[in-house]
Order: structure tokens, then C-alpha cells, then sequence
């Protein structure tokens, strides 16, 4: 099995090593300079609580945050799908064997049936796409070009398909913005016509300034919530594709038998393909 997903495993211990160490260190010295700010000196009441998490915009930023939620856990649950491919028998394990042009054929219809019924998966459509390449052009160079252009159509489809949770990650600060302007509004539409109203004009633009920042604190913090979680899943996505290229040039490019060209000139090609794909990663 390929890395796709270690690399965000191993980072979230460093995440909790720095939540421990910034709050370890933060909490206590403000603690010390501004004491009570952590108690809220009866503030965040319950009441207060309501009015800062529920209000027309919040509900709409709810409503967002859920449905990309639901789009990134689908995504999540295609790159396990396609993660299986790893484990099917599609090419042969023995570092010795040698793929020739006219075995490609036979090879395409193994990896067809050993993938029979799963579905469309990547790694399997890559190299039945390289194999076919192979087996007209007679070209271990050809093939190299091959995986490089079918990963790039595999790439470009993955971040086509995350439009729409992008188009909801940036509408969730402009609904948290909607929010602030109604609010603002609503507090300068109002006039106090005689000193004693004064008192009641005050009172009611204060809830109207707290309507305005209240949506855009949630809406913001549910935008910096969701960019987290499609960063996640783009990462595990592209892990899987350069998974999917090592895989080829691990059993399929490594073990091509070009009858037109030397084993040295072959080995060039393949090593110059391993530089590429270094760099790439």
C-alpha cells in the first residue's frame, strides 16, 4: 500500500504538541495580567449565547458548512474506494519479469478482470491506458509520457469536482458580511428625536451592532473550519494520484522490454523518470 493519508496522520500530533504548548502558555498569562477574561465576568449567558450562534444568517452559514461538509465526506469515502486498488493482483510482483510489446494486450485484459465490477477506479485506467500506449507505439518513452498526461486529466477532474465546496467556502464569509451590513443598517436607520429617547436609541443599536459582528465571527470561523477540512481532502486526493504514478513506474515502466533500444538507453529513460516524479512529489 501507497502513503496516501500518512502524511496527514503524522501531522496531527504536531497540531496537538502546539495547542498544548500555545495554551499552556498563553492561558496562564493572560490569566495573570487580565484576570476574569476566561470566566466572560457574566457576559456569555445562555441568552447571549443564543443570540450569537442562531440568527437568519447563521442558519444560512449552517446550512453551507453542512452541505460542503457532506460533498468532502464523499470525496473522503472515493479515495478509500479507490485506495483498494492497491491491493488487487493487477501486475505481477516479480522484480525479474519483463513486460514486452505483445504481452500488453493479455496484461489489459488481466487488470480489466481483476477490477471487474468495482467500479471506476484510477489506477487500473492508468495503466491500461500506459499498456495500451505500449503495446503501438513499442515505446518505453511513449508510456513515461502516458502516465504523466493521464495523472495530469486525473488531477484536473479532482479539482473540478471541489468547484462547488470552494464556491461554499467563499460564500460563507460574504453570508457573515450580509449579516454585519443588516446589522449596521438596522442601527443607523434609527433616530432619537428627544433626550429622552436617547437612552432607548442607544439600547437598540447595540443589539443591532451585535447582530452585524456576531454573523460574521460565526460565519468566519465556520469558512476557517471548512478550508481546513478541503485542504485535508485535496492533500489525500493528490497523494493518491502520485501513489497511482509510483505504482506504474515501480511495476510497469521499471519492467518494460523496449526491443528498439539498449538496457542502458532503457535505464536512462527510467531514471530520468524518477527524477521527475521526485520533483513533482
Amino acid at each position: 500500500m501507497q502513503n496516501s493519508g500518512n502524511n496527514t496522520i503524522k501531522e496531527l500530533p504536531r497540531l496537538l504538541i502546539a495547542v498544548v504548548l500555545v495554551a499552556g502558555i498563553s492561558i496562564p498569562v493572560m490569566d495573570y495580567y487580565m484576570p476574569g477574561q476566561f470566566s466572560g465576568g457574566g457576559k456569555w449567558n445562555q441568552q447571549r449565547l443564543l443570540r450569537l450562534l442562531l440568527g437568519p444568517e447563521q442558519i444560512l452559514c449552517y446550512i453551507a458548512f453542512t452541505w460542503a461538509c457532506l460533498i468532502l465526506y464523499a470525496k473522503k469515502a472515493e479515495v478509500e474506494r479507490q485506495c483498494e486498488a492497491f491491493s488487487l493482483n493487477l501486475l505481477s510482483l516479480d522484480s525479474s519479469h519483463r513486460i514486452l510489446p505483445q504481452d500488453a494486450r493479455l496484461i489489459q485484459r488481466k487488470i480489466a478482470d481483476q477490477s471487474k465490477g468495482k467500479g471506476p477506479l484510477i489506477l487500473p485506467q492508468l495503466l491500461e491506458t500506459s499498456l495500451n500506449r505500449f503495446s503501438v507505439t513499442k515505446s518505453c518513452s511513449d508510456v513515461v509520457d502516458a502516465v504523466k498526461m493521464q495523472s495530469d486529466v486525473v488531477i484536473d477532474r479532482m479539482v473540478t469536482s471541489m468547484s462547488t465546496v470552494n464556491y461554499l467556502a467563499w460564500s460563507l464569509p460574504a453570508i457573515g458580511f450580509l449579516g454585519t451590513v443588516r446589522g449596521l443598517a438596522g442601527s443607523l436607520s434609527m433616530g432619537a428625536e428627544t433626550e429622552k429617547a436617547m437612552s432607548s436609541f442607544i439600547k437598540e443599536a447595540t443589539a443591532h451592532l451585535n447582530v452585524a459582528f456576531d454573523c460574521t465571527l460565526v460565519a468566519l470561523a465556520l469558512s476557517i473550519l471548512l478550508m481546513f477540512f478541503l485542504h485535508i481532502i485535496q492533500k489525500e486526493e493528490e497523494n493518491l494520484v502520485l501513489d497511482c504514478k509510483q505504482y506504474c513506474l515501480d511495476n510497469l515502466v521499471a519492467r518494460l522490454d523496449d526491443s528498439k533500444k539498449s538496457d542502458a538507453a532503457f535505464d536512462e529513460s527510467n531514471e530520468s523518470y524518477q527524477l521527475e516524479f521526485n520533483s513533482e512529489k
